[in-house]
């Protein structure tokens, strides 16, 4: 975890917790001081356990173990502000994981726009025995993401994403559109399907 500090000094110097009279032995103060230079490294780590397991000072490094504990799989290139968002949400996120608005969260979080997102399902009540289900028989869903300007939109990142939010008998499309730049909504868009089909 922690690497080697040259010039750490141990915050418990070994030699301060002896007796006064082996004190003045060369040989086992140099000794001490050496197991204090390897030691230093682990106790400060230890002296710090709570800002690692803390989403907004763990280190960089720990920062993707700790996402395996909240089982968040952040892409190892994402910046590191969105790995941290992405681990103190886990816990908020899973319980609407599989959800409209679930979805919708994540592909927000990962393009940082709003998705359209349209689904085959429906509700319905009636008085009426045998009335026709909304919806339609397939379950799927599909997603239209338009970029923001300037941040271009990676497909296989995407279908990868709402693969593991939608759940797994749902198959669905996803829609990338170009940046709205007149305002309007309209634009031709890069239209693909994925996901289960049954």
């Amino acid at each position: 975890m922690r690497a080697a500090v040259p010039g750490l000094p141990s915050p418990h110097p070994l030699i301060d917790q002896l007796p006064a009279v082996y004190l003045e032995q060369d040989f086992l103060r140099r000794f001490l001081d050496a197991l204090d230079e390897v030691l230093a490294p682990v106790l400060l780590t230890i002296d710090n356990v709570p800002a690692y397991l803390d989403h907004r000072t763990a280190p960089d490094d720990f920062l993707d173990w700790l996402a395996g504990w909240v089982a968040v799989e952040p892409h190892e290139d994402s910046p590191t502000d969105h790995r941290r968002t992405a681990v103190r949400g886990a816990v908020a996120r899973h319980a609407r994981r599989g959800t409209l608005g679930g979805l919708a969260e994540a592909v927000r979080l990962e393009t940082g726009t709003e998705p359209e997102i349209v689904e085959s399902g429906g509700t319905a009540w009636s008085t009426s025995p045998n009335t026709p289900l909304p919806g339609r028989p397939v379950p799927w869903v599909t997603i239209r993401v338009r970029a923001a300007e300037g941040r271009p939109l990676d497909r296989v990142r995407l279908e990868e994403l709402i693969d593991t939010e939608v759940p797994a008998h749902v198959g669905f499309s996803l829609e990338l559109l170009p940046p709205d730049r007149d305002g309007d909504g309209n634009g031709d868009g890069d239209t693909g399907v994925g996901g289960a089909e049954g």
